[in-house]
């Protein structure tokens, strides 16, 4: 029972703490960026993507220690949070590339130069994938409760 709680703990730690990176992004990221904020935003978006493969690694212990895969490979909610999930991942692709293509600039000490256009489209994209985020506990609640089977 132990290792279940543990499990458990992990596994809704690391959506806290998703939650709060990307919280921070959303907060640090504007058109007018300084070296050492775009530096941040680097590292807390680089730290939000291990925290995603650790929540997958988490999730899939959880799965067979809980209820078995074969109780949720049947649940329909379950195959909806796993694909908002997958939506939010794939969604982040878009921040995390922007601040990628930032690297060498920043290595010559230059602060990256966003239009704003491109600062909206960022901005915009890490709320959708703050409301993703905000969706999959209520997914994961329902499923829990045997909502959909």
């Amino acid at each position: 029972m132990m290792t279940h709680a543990i499990a458990a703990w992990l596994h809704y730690l690391g959506m806290m703490a998703m939650m709060a990176l990307l919280a921070m992004e959303h907060l640090l990221f504007n058109e007018k960026l300084d070296l050492a904020r775009s530096r941040l935003l680097l590292r807390i978006d680089a730290l939000y993507g291990t925290l995603a493969g650790i929540q997958i690694g988490t999730g899939i212990w959880r799965m067979w220690l809980e209820k078995g895969s074969a109780y949720y490979l049947s649940n329909p909610l379950f195959h909806a949070k796993i694909g908002l999930f997958a939506l939010v991942g794939l969604l982040s692709l878009y921040p995390t590339l922007t601040f990628l293509a930032w690297r060498t600039g920043l290595r010559q000490q230059q602060a990256p130069q966003i239009a704003p256009g491109k600062a909206r489209l960022v901005t915009m994209i890490i709320r959708l994938e703050l409301l993703g985020l905000l969706l999959i506990p209520l997914l994961a609640t329902l499923i829990a409760d045997g909502v959909a089977r």
